[in-house]
């Protein structure tokens, strides 16, 4: 029985096992989605432009009929001039045309995305067993593609229907209306009849593009021995590894930027270096490094520190000790007790100052000359 529920797919796809589909060209597709794309952007760039279109039309076809009798007979005055008339007529209803263009070839960006591959195009000898093709014929995908064209038909059929046969006292009105007042009518009419058949592919619409997605994430499950056997190679994988130390540098990072605001003081290199010190007396035996970094990371540091009103100072030396010598999150050695204390100090009085009202007396003389041992002002490890 452990044996059978191992073989059972029932994991959801790994993100390796949905890019390797997607390479195959497996991906999620609703051809009503589609469909419903053409027919609501047809739909809206017609409705918006009703008047201007009907308006180039009836100069096209006035042009196009007016002609002296001598026409019918010369073919080649007859032709130039039906070219120029259909021509007139492609311009008239460009706009709807570049609309559809744009629309059939942004709606797969909206379930699936775009997808250029050219591995559906390999021979593939598989696709010709008839066993499995029978398969495919009778299986549930197969079954519910075939009620939902039903459903198409009847639906959109059956809407259509009503569309046409409520205006049906309209449009036999159309014929005893001057020519530009039938065109602007039917034009309505026919708008009208296609925005109800865009109101019943939305109901399809919304039927067939979760079945779609649940389908094919059920297409890719996967056993669990699929699973550990991909979590396996995924470890030898240098990309995939080198993938995965990024991203665990990545939010460390955005960890270690989340505490420079609860920091008491910044010392810098003042370019290279941004190490973020912060002491809680009572709370920690000596200050501790709660945020550090070289060059961009530097920056950032004191970008976020100076937001917070942090105090900044210039400490090159030390800058370097504390980048190079004590680890993120770890207290400082005891070796730079002394100068860090001094830093300290001054902090408390700049504190001590500004809660003062910062009036009358200076501002508190930043510390110079720290006392930094030379052993610790270079790379390597505490001597």
């Amino acid at each position: 029985m452990a044996e059978e529920s191992d073989l059972e797919k029932t994991e959801p796809a790994t993100s390796r096992r949905l890019e390797k589909a997607r390479e195959e060209g497996q991906i999620a597709r609703s051809r009503e989605l589609s469909t419903f794309a053409l027919l609501a952007v047809g739909f809206g760039v017609t409705y918006a432009n009703v008047g201007s279109i009907i308006d180039h039309l009836q100069i096209v076809l006035r042009d196009a009929l007016t002609f002296d009798r001598s026409f019918v007979f010369e073919s080649s005055r007859m032709l130039p001039k039906a070219g120029v008339a259909m021509a007139n007529g492609a311009i008239a209803i460009a706009p709807v045309i570049v609309a559809l263009y744009l629309a059939a070839i942004l709606s797969p960006m909206a379930l699936g995305g775009w997808l250029l591959t050219t591995t559906t195009l390999a021979p593939n000898f598989a696709r010709l067993d008839p066993i499995a093709g029978l398969g495919k014929m009778f299986s549930m995908n197969s079954l519910v593609q075939l009620l939902m064209s039903m459903a198409k038909c009847v639906l959109v059929g059956g809407v259509a229907f009503w569309a046409i046969l409520r205006s049906q006292g309209a449009v036999l009105q159309l014929f005893s209306e001057p020519l530009h007042v039938a065109m602007t009518e039917g034009a309505k009419l026919v708008i009208g009849t296609i925005g109800f058949v865009v109101g019943a592919m939305l109901l399809l619409v919304c039927a067939d593009v979760p079945w779609q997605l649940s389908s094919h994430a059920k297409k890719l499950r996967m056993t669990k021995e699929e699973v550990k056997r991909e979590f396996k190679e995924s470890e030898g994988d240098p990309h995939i590894k080198g993938k995965i130390r990024a991203q665990q540098r990545a939010i460390a990072r955005r960890r270690m930027m989340a505490n420079v605001p609860q920091a008491d003081v910044i010392v810098t290199n003042p370019t290279h270096f941004a190490v973020a010190l912060k002491y809680s007396d009572g709370e920690m035996r000596a200050p501790k490094v709660v945020a550090k970094g070289m060059d961009l990371v530097a920056a950032r540091i004191r970008e976020i520190g100076a937001e917070h009103h942090i105090p900044t100072l210039e400490a090159p030396p030390l800058a370097r000790a504390l980048f190079y010598h004590v680890d993120l999150n770890r207290e400082i050695p005891g070796a730079l007790y002394g100068a860090v204390a001094e830093v300290l100090a001054w902090v408390f009085q700049l504190r001590r100052w500004s809660a003062e009202g910062a009036i009358g007396a200076p501002a508190p003389a930043a510390p110079v000359d720290l006392d930094v041992p030379a052993e610790l002002d270079k790379h390597g490890s505490v001597a």
